[in-house]
């Protein structure tokens, strides 16, 4: 295992500091937690707090989309580790501005589990919270991690228009309605050409032959449905749209965002090759997207691999909080 840190149990305190450091214009650390807050408090004054969090090792994810127009606050916790019920319930108060907050959970067991026992530490302090649990992985339902589908990089659309209508001044009923309004329209699926090999572990997570790639893998390596040679991309596109397609019914008389995200050690040109490929598959659908992003969302350590998400927009609003501008490091 070759990485640039220093002691692999120090990679996610070193991360954060790394972060807040950097861009002290868009985020700050919460003291005594790895959680990090808007530095622009004025930003959240009268707002709904959207908070979000989970394991580090997806970076940018979640911190990175922390920042004026997205989210509050975000949660950060060890590799591939839910963060503990306090650092939430921290993060939860820190962003608290009496219009109550709004929670974003992937759909892992630890991080649904911990949000909740939040959620009740600060219904405690009469702090009004609800929340939406992200599960855009079409891959495979039940899975190492999760009771159902996974929650994957179609959880950085969530984060958007959620921030971008808690920016705008929705309330807390507004923006629950909105985000199970949302939801269903969100979906994903990946590939992978190599596992992510956890610091703290120091091995990889799986492994797939030279030659070998999988389709279906997840964010912390969990499988997926199956294994085959390396294909040239526009074969990789065939499958990931044909599953989107099985799962949505494409349809050029509809609006759709895309986003191509890489999942740590791709780079970007090939990310680009995968692109083009989508657009020229899309072309046979008579779809040109009304948004797209190519870039690493949600990555998986040093994964090397690529996944696509699908978010039909039936609402031309969805579509301007898409495009709603920003302040954060990621997005």
């Amino acid at each position: 295992m070759k990485k640039i840190i220093n002691d692999p149990h120090d990679v996610v305190p070193e991360m954060v500091d790394g972060m807040t450091r950097s861009y002290p214009q868009y985020i700050e650390k919460i003291e005594g937690t790895e959680a990090v807050v808007r530095s622009d408090k004025e930003s959240m004054k009268g707002k709904v707090g959207i908070v979000s969090g989970g394991g580090s090792g997806h970076e940018p994810t979640h911190a990175g989309y922390v920042g004026k127009g997205m989210l509050s606050a975000a949660v950060c916790g060890q590799i591939f580790t839910s963060p503990t019920p306090d650092q939430i319930y921290a993060a939860i108060k820190a962003v608290n501005q009496g219009q109550g907050v709004f929670l974003v959970v992937k759909n892992y067991s630890g991080d649904v589990m911990n949000f909740d026992m939040a959620k009740d530490l600060a219904s405690m302090d009469d702090i009004p919270v609800k929340e939406i649990v992200v599960d855009d992985d079409i891959a495979v339902e039940n899975s190492t991690y999760t009771q159902g589908h996974r929650g994957v990089a179609g959880t950085i659309f969530m984060h958007k228009i959620l921030g971008a209508t808690a920016q705008q001044g929705a309330s807390l009923d507004e923006i629950d309605e909105l985000s199970h309004k949302v939801l269903p329209n969100i979906k994903t699926i990946a590939v992978a050409l190599s596992a992510a090999t956890n610091p703290e572990v120091g091995k990889p997570g799986f492994v797939l032959k030279e030659d070998e790639i999988e389709y279906g893998v997840s964010i912390h390596s969990e499988p997926g449905y199956r294994r085959e040679k390396i294909k040239p991309s526009k074969a990789l596109v065939e499958e990931l749209v044909g599953k989107l397609n099985d799962e949505m019914k494409l349809d050029g008389n509809k609006k759709y965002a895309f986003l191509v995200n890489g999942t740590g050690a791709t780079p970007l040109m090939e990310q680009y090759v995968f692109a083009n490929d989508v657009l020229n598959k899309l072309e046979e659908f008579n779809i040109k997207p009304s948004f797209m992003k190519v870039s690493n969302y949600m990555t998986s350590i040093d994964m090397a691999g690529i996944s696509l998400t699908l978010f039909e927009i039936k609402d031309d609003k969805w579509l301007d909080y898409l495009n709603y501008p920003v302040e954060t490091i990621g997005w």
